[in-house]
């Protein structure tokens, strides 16, 4: 253990540790069966309906990415140990899976026209959040790398098991990574939106489908988006740690 580490900063190292080998973890025999299940539906999918869900995907996540839409107008946070801002971050993510938890509340109990809106909307509130999330870990959003950063960081939270480690991988090399970016105009052009919003949809489909089930939409809503919110936070959450470990 870093000897520099303070003891709040050994007990985060070593949560750390679990947290990786989980991801880290080859696929089940459940994830590939329902992987293959996905793949075949997707197949049956009608074109048009791939075109525009990734068409709202890219849209979003290009203006995170180009805009200063998502970018919190208070600097990012300095000074602060880990321990606080741990804490920060937990009071961060609590409200946003209150705001998710009621916007697919109001989504799932509105039919299937609203629970389809409520795809695009959900990926705005988790950007917000990850933006936020960066500011209190000390991060500049203002900076397109950190953005990218904040994009990989969605990406493996909502990515396959058999695409996490590259993820993960890239994360914890970043500043080495971050060297070989191109200007932030041309990266947009060197990522698959398509493959972005198929792993991001088949990874959340089975819940978000519920949500459109007559007569139990707003619950089964509220819980989907509650638990997204809460997986995504603990993933961004444990990348930020991870970086905060290795710039000590």
């Amino acid at each position: 253990m870093n000897e520099r580490y303070s003891l709040y900063e050994q007990q985060a190292a070593r949560a750390l540790s679990r947290w990786e080998k989980e991801m880290l973890k080859p696929p089940s025999l459940l994830e590939k069966t329902s992987r293959a299940v996905q793949a075949r539906v997707n197949q049956v999918i009608p074109e048009k309906v791939h075109t525009a869900m990734t068409a709202a995907v890219k849209g979003i996540v290009q203006t995170a990415l180009f805009t200063m839409e998502y970018t919190p107008k208070t600097e990012a946070l300095t000074d602060m140990s880990l321990a606080l801002r741990d804490a920060r971050a937990e009071e961060l993510l609590s409200f946003y899976k209150k705001l998710a938890a009621a916007e697919g509340a109001g989504a799932g109990a509105g039919g299937i026209l609203l629970g389809l809106a409520d795809f695009p909307i959900l990926i705005g509130i988790k950007m917000k959040f990850l933006f936020e999330l960066a500011h209190v870990y000390g991060h500049s959003t203002r900076d397109y790398r950190e953005r990218l950063y904040i994009l990989h960081i969605f990406q493996l939270a909502f990515s396959s098991t058999t695409k996490k480690p590259q993820l993960l991988r890239t994360l914890a090399d970043w500043p080495e990574y971050a060297k070989t970016l191109p200007p932030g105009d041309t990266v947009s052009s060197q990522i698959d939106w398509r493959q972005l919003q198929q792993e991001y949809r088949d990874t959340i489909d089975f819940r978000k489908l519920l949500q459109l089930v007559p007569g139990i939409g707003a619950v089964v809503g509220a819980w989907a988006n509650y638990g997204l919110l809460e997986e995504l936070g603990q993933t961004g959450m444990n990348v930020y740690r991870m970086r905060w470990l290795q710039e000590i």
